[in-house]
């Protein structure tokens, strides 16, 4: 007992002094077995909270739209039955005055969000942002007037595949629970969960509940936000994912700054993977990088003097191996300044100097249309760069996209999705948003529609 608690003094005694490196080393003693992660839980625990969130939502019974069966059964026409639907995660604080991270998946489409702190009290939260692209959300305490405890961000780039981390959360709402593993892996880009996929592979438990909670490193920071299992019975198995921090930096920073969704450095060219059949075409010893399929003009790529076919190898010194890995590593840049490529460019490698700045966004005239239609409930935009950048559209695409669907909507319901192209409606060009408000104010028994759904074009009939 002696041991332990000298142990641990002399962890939180090293945790307080300013050089907070990991020591990475096997231990050299029987007595540094003993040793207790008790320093590092009590600094992180405080700031780690349960997110509790609630959604009403009516169930559609189709008997309910027969006029017939409800006058039988005296039920009102605009009277459907209601149900609450809850959700249980977790989130970090990493703002004093009350911010709070989370994965977006637990709080979306909430009406009500609550966060509870490891001391038990409850505080009502309002959703300050959303962003489906990570996976994350920001959430803000309503009348905070306390300093709550926080969790400091790491340098996630600096992890190492063995290093020890810590998972905090609350995993099927038993309450807030601490488990420990090492990093798996780096640089997971095949999970196919968000559209950023560069995850830190961990094996310590993660369950469901633990969504939006902290993965912590031996400093005691945070260094990733837990957000997916691989499982197939629905708990841990040893394979979990977490958001690394420096991506979850960026969209705590747009928060900050009263954004209402995340700015990130806009590129303006479509990269595509190496193959192996393209890797032997290009003389190449691995199928790795990232190919230039597509250049935008007049975009930060095309002023830099990036090329077709050029093939992308480096980004400011890191190695980049495929797309997913480049999205990353420049979403995650500063703005204001510059990036340099490595770029292989007909067998020598010259570097590029990529300026970092924000996609505009100009005319997107972003409408719903209400209009009884197909496209009822769709939220609509004319393509900007900035749209184009947000839905990972070609960057040379051009016309009105749908951007979000109401639920149960007509528009959800005949198979619209977020990202489709719309082109025409009834032998109609569909230019602008304004095109499609108009043609859906039009009454027809019969719709033919021409859509371009990732590259392809899709021409669909369906019934007024």
């Amino acid at each position: 007992m002696l041991n332990r608690f000298v142990t641990a003094t002399l962890i939180a005694a090293a945790l307080a002094g300013p050089a907070f490196a990991q020591d990475r080393r096997a231990p050299s003693s029987a007595a540094e077995l003993r040793l207790s992660y008790a320093p590092i839980v009590q600094r992180a625990q405080p700031a780690v909270v349960n997110v509790y969130a609630a959604k009403t939502v009516q169930n559609r019974n189709p008997l309910l739209d027969d006029p017939l069966f409800r006058r039988f059964f005296g039920v009102p026409g605009n009277n459907r039955p209601e149900q609450m639907q809850r959700s249980l995660g977790s989130g970090v604080m990493v703002d004093a005055s009350g911010l709070v991270v989370t994965n977006n998946h637990v709080i979306e489409g909430a009406d009500q969000v609550k966060i509870s702190l490891a001391d038990k009290r409850e505080f009502e939260a309002e959703i300050v942002l959303k962003d489906s692209r990570t996976d994350l959300a920001v959430l803000r305490v309503k009348d905070g007037r306390e300093k709550f405890a926080t969790l400091d961000f790491a340098n996630s780039d600096e992890l190492v595949v063995g290093d020890l981390v810590l998972a905090i959360g609350n995993p099927f709402g038993v309450g807030q629970t601490v488990t420990h593993g090492i990093v798996s892996a780096l640089a997971r880009t095949q999970v196919g969960i968000t559209d950023y996929q560069f995850f830190i592979q961990t094996d310590a438990a993660i369950n469901p509940g633990n969504s939006g909670g902290a993965l912590v490193d031996m400093t005691g920071k945070l260094a990733g936000i837990n957000t997916a299992i691989f499982s197939r019975s629905g708990g841990s198995q040893g394979i979990g994912f977490a958001i690394p921090a420096n991506m979850v930096r960026v969209v705590v920073a747009s928060a900050k700054s009263g954004g209402k969704a995340v700015k990130r450095p806009w590129l303006g060219a479509r990269l595509q993977a190496v193959t192996p059949e393209i890797a032997e075409t290009l003389g190449l010893r691995a199928p790795s990088g990232a190919l230039v399929a597509n250049v935008a003009p007049g975009s930060p790529a095309a002023r830099a003097g990036l090329k077709l076919s050029d093939l992308i190898v480096a980004i400011d010194g890191q190695s980049i191996e495929d797309p997913n890995a480049f999205d990353y590593r420049f979403a995650t840049r500063p703005f204001g300044g510059s990036a340099q490529i490595d770029v292989q460019r007909g067998g020598k490698t010259i570097k590029v100097t990529i300026p970092l700045e924000v996609a505009p966004d100009t005319n997107r005239d972003e409408i719903t249309i209400s209009a009884r239609s197909p496209f009822q409930g769709a939220r609509v935009a004319n393509i900007s760069p900035a749209v184009a950048e947000e839905l990972r559209l070609d960057s040379n695409a051009e016309g009105v996209v749908v951007v979000n669907l109401e639920d149960g909507a007509p528009a959800a319901s005949v198979g619209f999705q977020k990202g489709d192209i719309i082109l025409a409606a009834n032998n109609q060009k569909i230019a602008r948003t304004s095109d499609l408000d108009k043609a859906a104010k039009s009454s027809s028994r019969l719709w033919r529609i021409v859509v371009v759904r990732g590259g392809q074009q899709i021409n669909v009939t369906l019934g007024g």
